[in-house]
């Protein structure tokens, strides 16, 4: 199969294929005369394997320890697991932090009348010097009806 075929085969984009070729997740690809790529069944059953562990949030590096220890027939599957119970715990961390996130723009909307007055909660928040969890002036608080927001959580990308 040609890329475009194994694209379609494995519900990855092209450019996503030569991707992963390039950063080492899979073997470069056998080519024609002509230089075009060319993949066989066991190309694609390893970019659909990619597919499915993306699709569950991992790693360009996890998935590489997953497709390494997949090929070994050997590994033993507490090396797996682990690797899954790890990314478990990110995901985990990552939810709170979003549900903490979610919970400071409700605030946010509570506190904003949503009228046709320019003045605005949520702008003036945002525009704070410590990027805005809590008001940082009496003016802002009272802008929300005298409640603080919910404590400030890392909004850092962690990978």
């Amino acid at each position: 199969m040609n890329i475009g075929e194994a694209s379609n085969a494995a519900g990855i984009s092209a450019k996503m294929i030569r991707h992963y070729e390039a950063v080492g997740l899979i073997a470069a690809a056998s080519r024609t005369e002509g230089g075009y790529r060319q993949y066989g069944d066991a190309g694609i059953h390893t970019l659909r394997f990619i597919r499915h562990a993306r699709d569950l949030g991992f790693s360009i590096a996890e998935i590489g320890e997953l497709v390494g220890l997949w090929q070994d027939k050997q590994r033993p599957s507490l090396q797996v697991k682990a690797l899954a119970a790890a990314h478990i715990q990110a995901l985990a961390a990552k939810a709170r932090e979003l549900l903490a996130m979610k919970a400071t723009l409700e605030h946010l909307v509570h506190g904003c009348r949503g009228d046709d007055r320019p003045e605005c909660p949520i702008l003036e928040i945002l525009a704070s010097e410590d990027s805005g969890t809590e008001p940082t002036h009496p003016a802002q608080e009272a802008r929300l009806g005298g409640q603080r927001l919910p404590p400030r959580q890392s909004h850092q990308r962690g990978r």
